[in-house]
């Protein structure tokens, strides 16, 4: 468990550092280099739809982006501890050979999550955004698991744990969400919508994980 937590602190020193550039290394979002998805945004409204998904989890999401831009690493303390401390989890960033954990792969990823909270909170579900669920559902699965980082990783994500992941990082961001003087209505109407958002981004980081026709 020590061992995990130096880890994770110096992944978190690693991603100070790289975070003097613009862009963290790997941030594709809006880039020739994204494919399209295969997933419509006609499809992407009928799942939203089914997910209870509404105008008003927009307005709520794009509130919450103010209250947490300043907070993102705090956030991420919270979650890179939840991974740290969680073997089946800190597994996957875990060398394939000795089964340590590459530090310098989980800050690269640190820093990219930053973007994923603001983009999350952004709430523009347009084409770029649902390209690039795609580059990251690929990104967990074998087609390009540690690629982008060039990390010597285990070779894919099983996909049980992604859905699985709604619950602890949308629990832990609550007291996030309240910590600039929203009330108790806002908080809960903000992370209902986070709740939605990471569940919905879940599921569509599984396309690459099913054969066409299936998803």
């Amino acid at each position: 468990m020590k061992k995990c937590i130096t880890i994770i602190l110096v992944a978190f020193a690693l991603s100070i550092t790289q975070a003097q550039t613009k862009k963290p290394a790997g941030y594709t979002y809006g880039t020739k280099q994204v494919s399209k998805s295969p997933f419509s945004l006609e499809d992407l409204k009928l799942l939203q739809q089914t997910l209870l998904f509404s105008d008003e989890d927009v307005q709520y999401l794009k509130m919450s982006h103010d209250i947490l831009k300043d907070q993102t690493n705090d956030i991420l303390d919270v979650w890179y501890g939840f991974v740290g401390g969680t073997p089946q989890l800190l597994y996957f960033f875990g060398n394939k050979t000795t089964g340590k954990p590459e530090a310098e792969y989980l800050a690269k990823v640190r820093e990219r999550f930053a973007m994923w909270i603001l983009q999350t909170a952004e709430a523009n579900y347009n084409q770029d955004w649902l390209n690039y669920q795609y580059e990251i559902g690929l990104r967990h699965y074998s087609t390009k698991k540690n690629k982008t980082d060039k990390a010597t990783a285990v070779p894919i994500v099983n996909y049980r744990y992604i859905p699985a992941l709604t619950i602890p990082l949308t629990t832990t961001l609550k007291p996030f969400l309240a910590k600039k003087g929203a009330s108790a209505a806002d908080v809960d109407k903000m992370y209902n919508a986070w709740v939605k958002s990471v569940l919905l981004q879940s599921i569509l980081w599984g396309q690459p994980y099913m054969k066409k026709g299936e998803f």
